[in-house]
């Protein structure tokens, strides 16, 4: 992977966790698994935002379709209505150190990625890998945005029914090679790509701790790994825990994955992960 997790953002800015990136949560989602119904209005969503780049969030991610298993599609329309007024709040905020905060838009469709990318997102997070609406390979190609690149078994209305691999690491590692190689035909640099394994889409229990006990093996594609497993439910299904109480469980896994060499993280408590990743870089765990 690249040594210092360099990744290009859209406009060719270089972006480098120093060492580790928080990646804040912003839900604009009446239904979202762990926050749904929070920050629905654009008001909230933008405060939040806010509050999570004082926290000391890196980058935002902003997402008005929630993607838990079985949660129903939302039109373009309803999803632009959610989502471009939070954008617009939250361009050209500043990190606690004086830079730029990119903001992300975690989105499928193509039609919504133009909107945004020309609305100032810098980032498109996919769960879909352009499968779910081709053309959008088109558009992060011409826009060349940083674009999270996903592993999901299908949809969210039925990636949890009966997932099945031959070998869960070895399936995404080569669906990894296969889609960069896409993206990278269609005209997107591989140095905007970081690759996110999908922890909790169209997964088991057993295929997430598979993923995470193996988590080293994706270096080998050259890219960042960046991790969303923030109170999921592997942690419920292991334990035994409701959505929140997952805290402790999402920072230990987070202080292991970092000290592994994951520098992407994908939270909803960005105070508790900025103290976790502090608390790895100066054990020297980097």
């Amino acid at each position: 992977m690249s040594a210092d997790g360099l990744w290009i953002l859209k406009g060719g800015r270089e972006f480098r966790p120093a060492p580790f990136c928080v990646y804040g949560i912003v839900n604009v989602t009446p239904d979202s698994f762990y926050d749904g119904g929070q920050h629905e209005t654009t008001e909230a969503a933008v405060q939040h935002g806010r509050r999570l780049v004082d926290d000391g969030a890196h980058i935002l991610d902003i997402g008005a379709e929630s993607s838990r298993p079985y949660a129903a599609p939302v039109s373009l329309e309803e999803e632009l209505a959610r989502v471009l007024p939070v954008v617009d709040g939250l361009k050209g905020l500043r990190d606690v150190a004086g830079l730029p905060v990119p903001l992300s838009v975690d989105t499928y469709k193509a039609a919504t990625a133009v909107a945004v990318l020309d609305a100032g997102a810098d980032i498109i997070n996919d769960i879909s890998a352009c499968a779910f609406d081709p053309a959008l390979r088109d558009v992060v190609a011409q826009y060349r945005p940083g674009y999270v690149l996903m592993h999901s078994l299908g949809k969210p209305g039925t990636m949890q029914d009966a997932p099945t691999y031959a070998d869960v690491v070895d399936d995404i590692l080569a669906f990894f090679e296969r889609e960069m190689a896409a993206l990278t035909a269609a005209g997107l640099p591989e140095g905007h790509i970081v690759l996110d394994p999908g922890i909790g889409f169209g997964k088991t229990m057993e295929h997430n701790f598979d993923i995470l006990r193996h988590i080293e093996r994706f270096s080998t594609l050259g890219r960042p790994v960046f991790m969303g497993l923030s109170n999921k439910s592997l942690f419920g299904a292991l334990l035994g825990l409701a959505p929140h109480e997952r805290g402790t469980a999402t920072q230990v896994a987070t202080a292991l994955l970092a000290g592994r060499g994951v520098r992407y993280h994908r939270v909803h408590d960005v105070v508790a992960t900025v103290h976790t990743l502090r608390l790895v870089a100066a054990m020297g765990a980097v």
